[in-house]
């Protein structure tokens, strides 16, 4: 078993011809790996490609540029995030990547930013490079009808009608995150990551990741396989959140990164978190629980998920400066 290429054209838009076709290879995906690649998936490739360019003049500002705008500032936790600012597996040294945070914006008024609830807020953007604001909140909106399209696609697949779950986007917390990773020390010991072996713990990412590859993806069998990039594909992945919607029927599986393979070079990616509304019901939908069985996770908001995966993570509530999303 390894990681999927699902071919999305013919079921982008709602009611397309392929898309019991593509929702039936989409099953099959998240029954194994959990992860899967997505080609002609309607974002275009000049805007991933401007995306990548501005992100590397980011990353290539002086360092205190980019501490200005430090995430530990920032209630909402968007910003800037240093080189080891962030250990993914608590077993592993401190991750090696340096990191951008940002979303959409949520003004002072809107309830869940008056509610204090984790990711609403405004972003903080770099003063120096004024081209990363417009670029982020396009490249935001591609990416939500995406993640919007594939949750559709994910109720198809599980026998449900296929806007079942569009009522859970109202406001929803969508994380866009840009990653430098140098590239992997020599001699490095088996501690040492990039990013370390964790889950995501929102419903779907979906990554763009350059020509360089690192992403590995560990399969139910226990088997570490790399997620080879892909030329104009994106990787996409299953939050926590999926298992408790499904039952455990569809897999969350861990991964990590490895920049070993760049030829000294440092590794960029682009992973898109997308998490429904803070107050969206979560609970195991009826077609996953076999008759007369009680579902395996009890139901809760969107909210008290994250706040259990803070928890058990971190041993922390949202809000908190170490509760960022991974």
């Amino acid at each position: 078993m390894g990681i999927p290429l699902i071919d999305l054209a013919g079921a982008l838009p709602m009611g397309a011809p392929r898309g019991a076709e593509v929702a039936a290879q989409l099953r099959k995906a998240c029954m194994g790996p959990g992860f899967f690649y997505v080609t002609h998936h309607g974002v275009p490739q000049e805007l991933i490609a401007q995306q990548f360019a501005l992100a590397a003049r980011f990353f290539d500002l002086p360092l205190a540029d980019k501490l200005a705008i430090s995430l530990h500032q920032s209630p909402s936790m968007r910003g800037y995030e240093s080189l080891g600012g962030q250990t993914l597996d608590a077993a592993a040294r401190p991750d090696l990547k340096e990191s951008f945070y940002c979303g959409l914006d949520y003004p002072p008024n809107h309830p869940y930013v008056q509610r204090g609830y984790h990711s609403y807020g405004t972003n903080q953007w770099p003063a120096p490079l004024p081209a990363l604001a417009p670029q982020c909140r396009a490249y935001i909106a591609a990416m939500q009808a995406l993640a919007l399209r594939l949750m559709q696609l994910m109720a198809l697949s599980l026998d449900l009608p296929e806007d079942y779950f569009d009522h859970t986007h109202q406001n929803p917390m969508l994380t866009l995150r840009l990653l430098r990773y140098p590239p992997h020390p020599e001699g490095a010991d088996a501690l040492t990551f990039g990013a370390g072996e964790h889950t995501d713990w929102g419903a779907i990412t979906l990554l763009a990741q350059d020509h360089h590859g690192g992403l590995e993806v560990k399969l139910p069998s226990g088997e570490w396989v790399a997620a080879t990039p892909v030329q104009g594909a994106l990787v996409v992945n299953l939050g926590d959140m999926i298992p408790r919607w499904t039952n455990g029927l569809y897999r969350s599986n861990p991964h990590r990164v490895r920049n070993v393979h760049s030829a000294g070079a440092p590794r960029h990616s682009i992973p898109f978190f997308y998490t429904p509304d803070y107050e969206a019901q979560v609970s195991a939908v009826a077609t996953c629980i076999p008759t007369g069985e009680t579902p395996r996770f009890a139901p809760c908001t969107v909210g008290e998920h994250l706040q259990a995966m803070y928890k058990k993570t971190y041993g922390l509530q949202p809000g908190s400066k170490a509760a960022v999303m991974a």
